[in-house]
């Protein structure tokens, strides 16, 4: 690969060289893998970027090394691509080039050894606790809002995930003990405690459930044709409460379960709690919401510790010819 500067963008025509060799690869996938027609899409868009680097420096293939596929993660990364999209990159590559020793086009797999940059771990976002009650509160206007309304309630008490939720069957719910069974990763099943909203929305929402469905239907909540009701059609219907009931904020399924762990831990401080009701192996994954603990809790302080309002006043009227005078040195 050249050593010279890059440039600042690795767009360039793919030559039919380039070309053949992927549309091979992808014909390989959807036929052979049985790939979704989504994942090869991904795989082509990916390639095909890769394919125009490579044409831009007049190179095949066969002249990409590790060397050289680290310039094209760093143009891409210089290109604002984070971490995690790089990595998707890198194992297309991966993918590609073993394909390619194994119809003998190559030899060399020059993705083994190359890593992405790591990207900061975004906190996960939350409902602010007043407003989340506001939007729960609020009154269904029809029936299909009855049920909508006990799925976002059981979705905050319980700190669902979404195709927990979905999974759900009448048999798992003890309304007498508040207590819901469900199976989450790994076919690891756990029993979460019930709120009185929670069970209250779903009171309400089993009469109407009654005019929908049939004795052979086992799901809780189902969609107006009575059939258990879609991971999809769940999310586009929080998405719908929320802008019906005025959310200053897109509603996700996983956005309530993150609220539901940032409250509970705002309030109890229990770790190892939290980590068993979100069905957690690991605890460092539970942690994240320690960070959103302390963010809570530097807001208060920030907004209540007179000598840290004193310091946001003061900082509003820093003088420049003070901080820049000789000997304030700050550093030391």
């Amino acid at each position: 690969m050249p050593r010279d500067a890059e440039p600042a963008s690795v767009s360039g025509e793919p030559t039919a060289e380039l070309v053949g060799p992927l549309e091979s690869f992808l014909q390989h996938l959807a036929s052979e893998r049985r790939q979704a027609r989504h994942t090869c899409l991904n795989y082509r868009r990916d390639l095909m970027r890769l394919a125009g680097y490579l044409a831009r420096h007049t190179l095949h293939w066969t002249d990409l090394d590790g060397h050289g596929l680290r310039r094209y993660v760093a143009v891409l990364s210089h290109e604002g691509l984070s971490g995690r999209s790089i990595a998707r990159h890198l194992s297309a590559t991966r993918r590609f080039f073993d394909y390619l020793i194994r119809e003998r086009l190559a030899t060399d797999n020059p993705a083994l050894d190359v890593r992405a940059p790591k990207s900061p771990k975004k906190l996960p976002q939350v409902v602010d606790v007043d407003q989340l009650n506001g939007l729960l509160d609020a009154a269904p206007d029809d029936p299909l809002e009855v049920r909508d309304r006990a799925m976002f309630e059981l979705f905050y008490s319980s700190g669902l995930r979404l195709s927990e939720l979905a999974g759900i069957d009448m048999d798992d719910l003890d309304r007498q003990s508040g207590e819901l069974r469900v199976v989450g990763k790994g076919d690891k099943e756990r029993v979460l405690p019930v709120g009185r909203k929670a069970l209250a929305a779903i009171q309400a929402w089993l009469p109407v459930r009654q005019g929908l469905v049939d004795d052979r239907e086992a799901a809780l909540f189902v969609s107006q044709r009575g059939q258990r009701i879609s991971v999809r059609n769940i999310q586009a219907r929080l998405k719908r409460w929320g802008l019906a009931k005025g959310a200053d904020q897109r509603l996700y399924p996983h956005l309530l379960r993150h609220s539901f762990a940032s409250h509970m831990l705002e309030s109890s401080g229990d770790l190892r709690a939290v980590q068993e009701l979100l069905g957690h192996a690991d605890i460092s994954t539970t942690q994240v919401y320690t960070h959103l603990d302390f963010q809570h809790l530097a807001h208060i302080y920030d907004q209540s510790h007179p000598r840290a309002k004193r310091r946001q006043a003061d900082s509003r009227d820093v003088s420049t010819p003070f901080d820049e005078a000789p000997g304030n040195d700050y550093s030391s």
